[in-house]
């Protein structure tokens, strides 16, 4: 008996953009055809898959089951044709990543202009959050995060080598008010810090002293989801701040921050580009992680 796979782009695409008419753009057809299309396939298998109100667009809990055990298989589906294909033809297509906001390694913009000048069949959308999801249910081809926050059932490949965070503020600062000795001072400076979003209370500053990890609650009086506004603002004496050493070095460079309490701040795992353990690799995906390898070898070599 045959399966009636009618539907199923448009109800992905809606599924995953949360909205008409983004998916109708998404597979390039009017928001009434998609509409009609999920309608079709919802009194084919007799049951509701999406809620519809004037301001919003979700699934119910049918609808979140078909999409669970839908949208893995189909992205399969797809990365095998595209490998069929034709293996000897340019990468083509869209390729869409998520960036960590601190993979300065990768958004720097030597990898990427590189990329886009050898594969100019190729266009890449960098989405950069510090949002934790599941890149295949929101339609993303691959990430880039730290290695110590990746789940162990994806494929890493290493894009930087060790990080390490550490504290800096500018040397104005540091004359005002003196450098912290110990991370326990920390709670008497003035300090800037991150969170990832308006409801997430603000990161704590990890250290750690003779191999025990612990952590600073250091209340800062200025708080973002912007990496840059807390350079910014150290650069220009408002308070220090904490993150990847990768972030700050230019400025560490031009004297503009100083680092300190180094001695507690040990390196860890680095920057991964990261996707899901599929038997074949689309083209452009293949292509981006080949890209990666070389340009890491480049820069190890100097």
């Amino acid at each position: 008996m045959s399966t009636d796979l009618s539907g199923i782009p448009a109800f992905l695409a809606v599924a995953e953009t949360q909205n008409f008419r983004a998916a109708a753009e998404r597979i390039g057809v009017t928001r009434s055809a998609v509409s009609q299309s999920i309608r079709a396939l919802e009194n084919r298998l007799g049951t509701a898959l999406v809620l519809r109100t004037t301001r919003s667009v979700s699934l119910t809990e049918a609808g979140r089951e078909l999409y669970d055990r839908v949208a893995p298989a189909v992205g399969e589906v797809t990365a095998a044709i595209e490998a069929a294909s034709d293996r000897e033809a340019r990468p083509t297509g869209l390729l869409r990543l998520a960036v960590s906001s601190i993979a300065e390694c990768f958004l720097s913009g030597p990898l990427i202009a590189s990329f886009a000048e050898q594969f100019p069949g190729v266009q890449m959308d960098v989405t950069v959050t510090d949002e934790e999801f599941d890149i295949v249910a929101r339609g993303f081809d691959a990430g880039v995060r730290l290695g110590e926050v990746l789940a162990q059932d994806v494929i890493a490949v290493p894009i930087s080598g060790d990080q390490r965070q550490m504290v800096v503020g500018a040397p104005s600062y540091v004359a005002r008010l003196g450098a912290p000795a110990h991370p326990r001072d920390l709670i008497h400076h003035r300090c800037i810090g991150w969170r990832p979003a308006p409801e997430v209370v603000p990161y704590r500053w990890d250290f750690t002293e003779n191999g025990r990890d612990f952590d600073v609650d250091v209340r800062p009086q200025v708080t973002t989801n912007d990496m840059w506004v807390m350079v910014r603002s150290a650069v220009a004496g408002g308070g220090l701040t904490f993150g990847v050493e990768d972030t700050f070095r230019p400025y560490l460079e031009r004297g503009e921050l100083v680092a300190m309490l180094e001695d507690f701040c040990p390196p860890f795992p680095g920057f991964y580009l990261y996707f899901p353990d599929r038997r074949n690799l689309a083209p452009k995906l293949r292509a981006l992680v080949d890209h990666v390898r070389l340009h890491r070898r480049s820069a190890e070599l100097g």
